[in-house]
């Protein structure tokens, strides 16, 4: 299988996954690679809404954006082996293939954790959503140990080993930063270091806080439409650097 097959995950909801996968997505397909995409948060599936939002908004301007190819997986009797036969369909025709998780532990995210090339975990940038990966001394703020997401990543990585799968990579970034520096954004910045060498994962540049960025849901766009085929939208500094960023993590994860 050729296609690269990077995963969205974090047992915490609310972290932007289904945003940031969606604007990887658009970053890659409008580079010239194809992308196939599968929903697996069959309840609420946040892609599937926003590419269907994409869909009409194309139709209802006249215009052409790029999309990729698209499965939710949703009312099937056997989600672990419809995923498997999905990736195993579609490896060979892809460059990537990306899989956006519901925030929870089941069983079928354990299964995407397991086939994955590349896990991203975007995390707020808050202590509330560092406890997911380490556990924190209140006292002392430092690393205690890993939490359970992080615990549930290694214990995939000792599963891919035994079966002779290969390395797991794992990228956390962290999304809806503060434009500014403060000292809870320090603070994160020292605990998420000390915790990346711990558990073994790569930290990669993170994402400002726009409301642009859930502004543009509801026409199914992203920060890199702008500008794009007659979509003459404003493009401010602010959005150039939001871009800026987008591609910064779309090539740190390819």
């Amino acid at each position: 299988m050729k296609a690269k097959v990077v995963v969205l995950g974090n047992e915490k909801g609310g972290t932007g996954k289904s945003t940031l996968a969606m604007h990887l997505i658009v970053t890659w397909l409008r580079e010239g690679k194809k992308v196939a995409t599968l929903d697996l948060d069959g309840r609420q599936g946040t892609l599937s809404r926003y590419l269907e939002n994409r869909k009409s908004f194309a139709q209802k301007n006249g215009v052409t954006l790029p999309m990729p190819d698209h499965i939710r997986i949703q009312n099937v009797s056997n989600e672990i082996l419809f995923l498997r036969s999905q990736l195993e369909r579609l490896g060979n025709d892809y460059d990537v293939i990306v899989l956006d998780t519901p925030g929870a532990d089941t069983a079928l995210t354990l299964e995407a954790l397991f086939q994955a090339d590349t896990l991203l975990t975007p995390i707020n940038d808050s202590l509330l959503d560092l406890d997911v990966l380490g556990l924190v001394d209140g006292e002392t703020m430092r690393i205690k140990g890993p939490s359970h997401y992080a615990e549930r990543v290694w214990s995939v990585r000792q599963k891919r080993n035994l079966m002779k799968k290969g390395p797991l990579n794992w990228i956390v970034t962290r999304n809806r930063l503060s434009p500014f520096k403060n000292k809870n954004r320090q603070t994160i910045d020292e605990l998420l270091g000390g915790l990346s060498e711990r558990v073994h994962f790569k930290v990669a540049g993170g994402i400002t806080e726009r409301v642009i960025f859930r502004e543009l849901f509801l026409k199914g766009l992203t920060m890199m439409d702008l500008r794009e085929n007659g979509l003459h939208m404003p493009l401010s500094m602010s959005n150039i650097a939001a871009r800026q960023e987008v591609r910064a993590l779309a090539h740190s994860v390819l």
